[in-house]
């Protein structure tokens, strides 16, 4: 007959269930929280590049007295890489299209400031 040994070492089940579960709630405060401070990186980022599109397009503008497209102003876009989708236009035309109302296929969007004659916005993932 084995006798059952009180110095043995290791985990009971019940120990690793308890362990399991406090990793659980801990990943279910976590998670939600890494997906929020990640939407606004990637919304400071689309901020970041409209406010350099809309610099190089008052740049042009005010050499050239046009707005031109991306590939001009040195803001080409990359077709490997579609992380964002960016529309340039005049202010009397988009101005009128509120940012809700462009469809978007991913779940950021960003917009600056527009003048009277340019506005930008972009949306992505």
């Amino acid at each position: 007959m084995k006798m059952f040994h009180k110095d043995r070492q290791g985990f009971t089940l019940v120990e690793l269930m308890i362990v399991v579960a406090i990793i659980g709630i801990l990943a279910a405060i976590a998670i939600p929280n890494f997906l929020k401070y990640q939407a606004k990186a990637k919304q400071s980022e689309a901020k970041v590049n409209l406010k350099s599109v809309y610099t190089a397009e008052l740049s042009y503008l005010a050499e050239s007295d046009v707005y031109a497209s991306f590939s001009v102003v040195g803001f080409g876009l990359s077709a490997d890489n579609p992380r964002y989708q960016y529309d340039v236009g005049l202010g009397d035309l988009v101005g009128k299209t509120p940012l809700a109302a462009i469809t978007c296929s991913g779940g950021t969007s960003a917009g600056i400031d527009s003048n009277p004659g340019f506005t930008s916005t972009g949306c992505g993932n």
